[in-house]
């Protein structure tokens, strides 16, 4: 061990195992983030744990040296491998494949041998190495409640079990699959649940899986992330993509991460930036897990510089020199906004986060923004003279940099000055140096100033007499390509978004992140799906008993079309007839309050 690595272990808390502070020096970690300061030193050696903390903190690190002393005790390695004594459940594939890398580098000097099972991986080569022998396994829920059912995982010995990023795999409705999994390991065992937020469903699982849980906040949730610069970008509404196109000319980031709501999004940018020179991969949920793979590593060995990606990247991608993230559309919740933005501003680096706001939402930004407790600086997307300006900079400084020529260019550099004139030279240096670049794109000029100054003038007048109204929570975002559907329930009803989403998801067998936009109008409320799952969804909202007897989802389209119920029917001779439209005669009898209605016979009749 060098004098650096001795000077970083002497750094580090002493209750931290000796051969993971050796790992952690040698990986130059002199100062730990609060979370792993609070599982080295807090007096919880043996506790089950309800941790939350902002993403981006060093998570895994940190429950890496929570569960450390449960797994080795006093001891400084491993015996031979048998079945697991500790269980990592994350809630995607690329997040637990990042938590087996970290561990691995973490556990190294003792020998540990860890498995992952995750979804669209060969499940038998899982098996084999299950049959083998694991100290630790990392998993998915459903892969990991497969091969406990067909007898290949077998939790007896496990010791310690942590979900990581518990709210988000209750978001994707694994409860049923976590519930399983827990109640195939023994009793006495350490829980810990690390997770960005604490709903209800998280403090449920924890009142029923854990024991005394010790509840510990690494972070205070109103602190604002000090590495992450947020700006919001407002632009004319059929130029988000222009201003993506430009903010990523006018950075100097290595790379960025552009998100998008829908997979057809990502499809669309990731063709037109690729179109414009850009090295540029995508990532969403229909690619298979090799493609997915591939288009991370790409990112991490310099030959991608841009990522375009669904919300699937949200959770657990982990790129090291990622310095931009760019919203391309508003993402539609504050825990959205977080998770995405914490893919940059990660272990000490500075990052920017940009949000593309088209005029009509920018009330919505507003209001995420202020439900995450964030702050960000209003400006105008980058127009072309300004990265025509940074582009001369650029290549100024390429010239000025180049050194003299060697021994082995001279003689050629002497023949090019002999045969062309210095300014056709550099000439010809400029049009190479700007036909590499992309070419910006024509944005319309849009004000900026105060947002507050163009709120509307009812709300700016109710701001200056009681201040700022409160935020509310949003009711999803306006999906590209999304469909309409209605639901038989609004105003009248006391309809609210808390408790239709639910009862949508459940009818339609869709998740809240295929459900977009929710309108409540007086007698019904109209609800975007996805347009990736809209069709399956139609499907599901025939079956018998989807949803409570009275209520009715159905196209948009297709409830605006029924027609109206029929009006109120009276009698004329012992017969039904409509009321008259025009409220004649028969109308005007019913409405009074004595006497006999004078009906005149129809001819004909008795």
């Amino acid at each position: 061990m060098t004098m650096t690595d001795d000077a970083a272990r002497a750094s580090l808390p002493a209750a931290i195992h000796p051969a993971l502070a050796a790992a952690l020096a040698a990986k130059g970690y002199s100062q730990l983030t609060p979370v792993q300061v609070e599982m080295a030193t807090g007096d919880h050696r043996e506790a089950d744990l309800l941790v939350s903390a902002q993403t981006g903190s060093g998570k895994t690190v940190a429950f890496g040296i929570a569960i450390a002393s449960t797994l080795l005790g006093s001891a400084e390695h491993f015996d031979a491998a048998g079945r697991p004594l500790g269980l990592i459940i994350a809630p995607t594939r690329e997040l637990a494949m990042q938590v087996q890398r970290e561990l691995d580098w973490l556990y190294a000097a003792t020998g540990m041998m860890t498995a992952t099972c995750v979804g669209g991986m060969d499940m038998r080569k899982e098996r084999r190495a299950l049959e083998r022998g694991s100290h630790l396994v990392v998993g998915t829920p459903g892969r990991l409640r497969d091969h406990i059912t067909k007898g290949a995982l077998d939790l007896g010995a496990v010791r310690a079990v942590v979900l990581d990023e518990a709210d988000e795999m209750l978001d994707l409705g694994f409860r049923e699959d976590l519930e399983f999994i827990l109640s195939a390991a023994p009793s006495e065992r350490r829980t810990l649940l690390f997770s960005a937020t604490v709903p209800r469903g998280i403090a449920e699982l924890a009142k029923i899986f854990q024991r005394d849980a010790v509840r510990i906040a690494a972070t205070a949730s109103t602190e604002q992330h000090a590495d992450i610069e947020y700006q919001l970008m407002l632009v004319r509404r059929d130029e988000r993509e222009h201003a993506v196109i430009n903010t990523l000319l006018d950075s100097d980031a290595t790379s960025a991460l552009v998100f998008c709501h829908t997979r057809e999004a990502v499809r669309h940018l990731t063709a037109r930036l690729a179109n414009r020179g850009f090295s540029v991969v995508s990532l969403s949920g229909e690619m298979a897990q090799s493609e997915r793979s591939n288009a991370l590593q790409s990112m991490r060995d310099g030959r991608s510089h841009v990522c375009v990606a669904t919300d699937v990247a949200a959770r657990g991608i982990d790129l090291p020199n990622l310095d931009l993230v760019i919203h391309a559309d508003v993402p539609s919740n504050p825990a959205t906004l977080l998770h995405r933005s914490g893919r940059t501003g990660r272990a000490g680096r500075k990052g920017i986060c940009v949000l593309i706001v088209p005029e009509n939402r920018r009330g919505a930004a507003q209001r995420v923004l202020a439900l995450a407790k964030l702050t960000a600086t209003v400006r105008a997307a980058p127009a072309i003279a300004e990265i025509e300006a940074r582009y001369r900079r650029q290549i100024l400084d390429t010239a000025v940099s180049a050194g003299e020529p060697d021994e082995a260019e001279a003689a050629f550099v002497n023949e090019l000055l002999a045969q062309v004139a210095p300014e056709r030279i550099a000439a010809a240096f400029l049009r190479q140096q700007l036909a590499a670049r992309p070419v910006p794109e024509d944005l319309s000029p849009l004000p900026v100033g105060d947002m507050s100054a163009r709120k509307p003038k009812r709300e700016r007048r109710f701001e200056e007499e009681r201040g700022p109204s409160p935020a509310r929570e949003p009711r999803g975002p306006d999906m590209e390509g999304g469909v309409w559907f209605t639901i038989s329930l609004g105003r009248k009803q006391r309809a609210d978004p808390k408790w239709l989403l639910p009862m949508i998801c459940k009818a339609g067998g869709v998740t809240k992140r295929d459900v977009g936009s929710i309108r409540i109008d007086d007698t019904e409320t109209r609800f975007e799906i996805s347009a990736e799952s809209a069709a399956d969804f139609a499907q599901q909202i025939k079956r018998p008993g989807g949803v409570e007897r009275g209520i009715v989802i159905a196209p948009a389209g297709e409830m605006r079309e029924k027609p109206r119920q029929a009006k109120p029917k009276f009698k004329r001779d012992g017969k039904p007839f409509h009321k008259p439209a025009h409220g004649g005669k028969a109308a005007t009898a019913e409405r009074r309050p004595t006497g006999k209605p004078k009906v005149r016979k129809p001819k004909g009749r008795a």
